[in-house]
């Protein structure tokens, strides 16, 4: 027998329409209609039953080729035959038989038992001993039966959840079109507006030109009217001469005729070159000479479309392409990878270092940008932002940036006087020049303690090198300290001076030779400038009150050469005085 098959929903009580309900076939659950013609219901086929054992085989065939017919069984095979019962107690045998236990199909004496991993099938014991399961991989069947029912249960939880999140959906794409339609009714609501508005200002246009031309109509009508006028006055005035000079030729008395003769002559000279100078010559064309360019108006009229009438969208800073060197700072940033919205450019902004507001430092459509001249050793936040015609994007993520704590750069050739020699990556310079020559470093400070070395390479018949700091546009053929736009210290063999402005202060004994050291000590937290010589502070605070952009200067002629050192801490001498209260 086959295992029982618990009943589907509703399949017990379906059955055609206009039969009433019919004894039905164990194990089946269709419906049997009555014979045609009616006959006897289920009590009269059991009395037939009761009265012998051939009339009870006549109903059974009889019944048999009824379902062959209805083709709900298999003519052939075990269930073919049927044991017939009401359909009352049908439903409680079904409800009340136990479970049956199924058995091996190549084995029929033999229950399944144990469960093939390999095959995926249930299999009997004499399946594992002779079969060709013995080589396979198995399991207890109700510790399978029990996992594979686990795994239908959570598979039916995620089908569940997905399920659930598949109405969710379907009520997001129902709304969708509910929103579709009302934006598309405002969207043509507002196409049909900006198109009418366009029609008016053609109208209007329209107007105005039609009233141009009305303004050359009534022009060319006053010309001609003002020439026809003129043209009939003259006609007459020409006519009555005419008359009169012929009856002037009509008389006989010659001195009388002699007497006007002449005036009467120029006179009809004069009339006749009066006549010859453009007077019988239209002062006016009949043709319009205007002329309607409408063509570029046709073109932009064929090229009216839309555009996107959204914001871009934030961009993103990326993270990995971002970074800092000395006081510069690198960003690089890019729309959202689903974006397609037209972005025209980008706002980079960075704040002040300390905190403070943000500022623009580059707008324009590239995607990268290098910011100098920020402050050593400083905490700088970037944010950036695109924009196109419709309007400006949220700002990105902010991005927090730190600069280096200490400077490192190098002399910088494009300022420096075309008499100075570079070497050693421009870290070593000297001069072609007896006079002095000033070069000065490519990085600028405002801000905070900075502090460099300058080592005396060659120092040949004791000269006077100046080092320092100056402004961009300091002199740069002349001694460092010649003009107000450097502070420095000039050193010759035995002492040094401070100078600005060539005024000459703080003599102090003490010099400079082949392998000497001089340090330059920028402090712009206090706006002082201080010198030191092998380590040593040379004389006191050289100067005060220093406010603005600085740049690392030196001055020199052809027999000094020195070399760039950067990138130090504080020399000892200052660091103990900085921690003295």
């Amino acid at each position: 027998h086959l295992p029982a098959v618990p009943p589907q929903p509703g399949a017990g009580r379906a059955r055609a329409a206009g039969f009433p309900p019919q004894p039905v076939a164990g194990g089946c659950h269709r419906s049997l209609p009555a014979r045609q013609g009616g006959g006897p219901a289920l009590p009269a086929l059991r009395e037939g039953a009761q009265g012998g054992g051939r009339h009870v085989r006549a109903v059974r065939r009889l019944l048999l080729r009824s379902l062959r017919r209805l083709r709900c069984h298999p003519p052939r095979g075990p269930l073919a035959k049927h044991r017939l019962v009401p359909p009352a107690q049908g439903r409680v045998s079904r409800r009340l038989s136990p479970r049956k236990i199924s058995t091996c199909t190549d084995h029929e004496l033999e229950n399944h038992s144990m469960y093939c991993v390999q095959c995926k099938s249930p299999v009997c014991y004499q399946c594992l001993e002779e079969g060709k399961h013995s080589s396979h991989e198995v399991k207890a069947l109700g510790a399978m039966w029990k996992l594979h029912k686990s795994q239908l249960s959570q598979a039916l939880n995620g089908l569940s959840d997905r399920a659930k999140e598949a109405k969710e959906f379907l009520v997001q794409l129902r709304n969708m079109v509910q929103q579709i339609q009302e934006n598309s009714v405002e969207f043509e609501a507002c196409l049909v507006a900006q198109c009418d508005a366009l029609i008016d200002a053609l109208n209007r246009r329209k107007a105005q030109l039609l009233s141009r031309v009305n303004k050359e109509h009534e022009h060319k009508l006053k010309v001609v009217r003002d020439q026809i006028s003129h043209c009939t006055v003259k006609l007459r005035q020409t006519t009555g001469l005419m008359e009169y000079c012929l009856e002037v030729i009509k008389e006989n008395d010659p001195s009388g005729f002699l007497q006007i003769s002449d005036a009467l002559i120029r006179r009809v000279h004069l009339t006749e070159d009066q006549w010859g100078k453009g007077t019988l010559t239209p002062r006016m064309t009949t043709d319009f000479d205007l002329n309607l360019d409408n063509a570029p108006l046709l073109q932009s009229i064929h090229q009216l479309d839309f555009v996107q009438m959204k914001v871009p969208a934030p961009p993103i800073l990326q993270l990995e392409e971002c970074c800092t060197h000395n006081n510069s700072a690198t960003l690089s940033w890019k729309q959202p990878p689903l974006s397609t919205v037209q972005v025209e450019g980008y706002i980079l902004e960075l704040d002040d270092g300390n905190g403070g507001q943000f500022r623009e430092v580059y707008v324009g459509k590239e995607t990268m940008c290098t910011v100098d001249g920020l402050h050593f050793n400083s905490t700088y936040s970037a944010r950036v932002k695109a924009f196109n015609k419709s309007g400006v994007s949220p700002y990105s993520k902010t991005l927090v940036l730190q600069t280096s704590e200490v400077a490192w750069f190098s002399f910088d050739p494009s300022s420096a006087h075309a008499d100075i020699i570079f070497s050693n990556d421009n870290l070593t310079v000297t001069c072609n020049s007896y006079d002095d020559r000033v070069v000065l470093g490519k990085t600028g400070f405002s801000k905070g303690l900075h502090y460099w070395e300058l080592s005396i390479d060659r120092y040949d018949n004791h000269p006077d090198p100046a080092f320092g700091v100056a402004r961009i546009d300091v002199l740069k053929d002349a001694m460092l300290g010649k003009d107000d736009k450097a502070w420095a210290m000039y050193v010759d063999n035995n002492r040094s001076w401070f100078m600005h402005n060539n005024s000459h202060t703080n003599r102090t004994e003490g010099g400079i030779t082949k392998g000497a050291t001089v340090g330059v000590l920028l402090d712009l937290t206090r706006r002082t400038l201080t010198f030191s010589i092998n380590e040593d502070q040379q004389g006191p605070v050289a100067f005060e009150n220093l406010e603005g952009l600085f740049f690392p200067a030196v001055s020199l002629n052809r027999n000094v050469q020195v070399t760039l050192h950067t990138g130090l801490p504080v020399p000892e001498f200052y660091a103990s005085r900085s921690a003295m209260p």
